[in-house]
């Protein structure tokens, strides 16, 4: 039996007499704070660091157990050749919550924060850039109204319902990516349910695993709900492709929202950049004042594409049901270099939307 039970902090924790308290203790937000480098002194990140390695430390003299005299070190949680040999063959020595368990919490739940940021900022930074920039009330210069056919828009939207389109989809997403934890496991234990059959087919992008997901799609509809009570009048469709020929799977689907901070992150970095970039040279300066009249008015030409036909329904498979929202932005993506302000982006250090070691916000 080469499947087990995902190994978690909550897990690893229980039966231990002190796990509940460690959970508990003030010094675990501390140990785990997320530092943040933009707008410190290396001396203000200096005191940081060695407040979390103080908070580490304390923990461990708090909480961890030692071993019995002779014992072996015991084996990382989830180690792969124990679980292959059936697991720990000294269950009372798994119950001590040592100094390595306490490390492994505290870089579990670290990496968890790190995680939520990397995938929740550029979604909400994005956000943040359609509130600042669009009313949905007032077209102004730059309306967002779109029409079928113009453009390689699949959709007819007003300015406001496009705004609302546009906001509904980044809320919808900020929430899939707040849970996106909770989403990976699920999808491991829809694809490994043993009673649940699958059928390889031919779904025109090659054959494919077609396999209901049943925690997957329950916990897409709750996300949605609470999305849609947040912004009350829904636009477009509110249908979940899981199962089918557009996701054949969970596995496609969590592959597909893996995708969002990859396709934000650099966006956000080109606008956020600009202002800098425009100031730095006065070659870089007289070029986009006679290409573009400007770098706000650059940013602001960006945005309007990006919020217009990032969101029109285009793409293979796309439209304005739940999925179809990103695969719009796939489709947008991949005409970027055949845009009149692409330049602006390569002067920014952008190098593509497939993502790598360096990619992410702020890096």
């Amino acid at each position: 039996e080469c499947v087990g039970s995902v190994k978690t902090v909550w897990s690893l924790v229980q039966g231990k007499g002190n796990g509940l308290a460690l959970l508990r203790d003030p010094l675990l937000t501390r140990a785990t704070k997320e530092i943040y480098t933009e707008g410190k002194t290396r001396a203000e990140i200096t005191t940081e660091s060695k407040e979390k390695s103080d908070a580490l430390a304390e923990l461990k003299k708090k909480y961890a157990e030692k071993l019995p005299e002779g014992a072996a070190p015991l084996k990382a949680a989830g180690d792969l050749g124990e679980a292959l040999r059936g697991g720990s063959k000294k269950p009372e020595l798994d119950k001590l919550l040592t100094e390595d368990r306490i490390e492994t919490i505290v870089a579990s739940i670290s990496d968890h924060f790190a995680f939520l940021r990397f995938n929740r900022e550029p979604v909400e930074r994005m956000i943040e850039y359609l509130k600042k920039f669009f009313n949905p009330q007032k077209e102004g210069d730059w309306s967002l109204e779109i029409s079928r056919g113009r453009g390689g828009s699949c959709l007819s939207h007003s300015h406001r319902t496009q705004y609302t389109f546009v906001l509904q989809s980044l809320l919808l997403w900020r929430e899939i990516m707040g849970n996106m934890f909770a989403l990976w496991q699920m999808t491991e234990e829809d694809l490994l349910d043993g009673s649940s059959s699958y059928r390889l087919c031919d779904t025109g992008q090659g054959l494919n695993r077609v396999q209901h997901a049943p925690r997957v799609s329950r916990a897409m509809h709750q996300i949605l709900h609470t999305v849609q009570s947040e912004v009350g009048n829904w636009v477009g469709l509110s249908v979940v492709h899981l199962g089918d020929r557009d996701v054949p799977n969970a596995l496609v689907f969590i592959d597909k929202y893996t995708q969002v901070p990859r396709i934000l992150a650099p966006l956000v970095r080109t606008l956020d950049s600009l202002p800098e970039v425009y100031n730095s040279t006065p070659a870089i300066k007289t070029f986009i004042d006679t290409e573009f009249n400007g770098v706000e008015v650059l940013r602001y030409a960006i945005m309007q594409d990006f919020f217009r036909h990032g969101f029109d329904g285009s793409g293979d498979d796309g439209g304005s049901c739940i999925d179809g929202r990103l695969t719009s932005c796939w489709n947008w993506c991949s005409k970027i270099e055949k845009k009149k302000y692409f330049p602006a982006f390569l002067l920014t250090g952008f190098t593509g939307f497939d993502g790598g070691f360096s990619t992410g916000l702020g890096s």
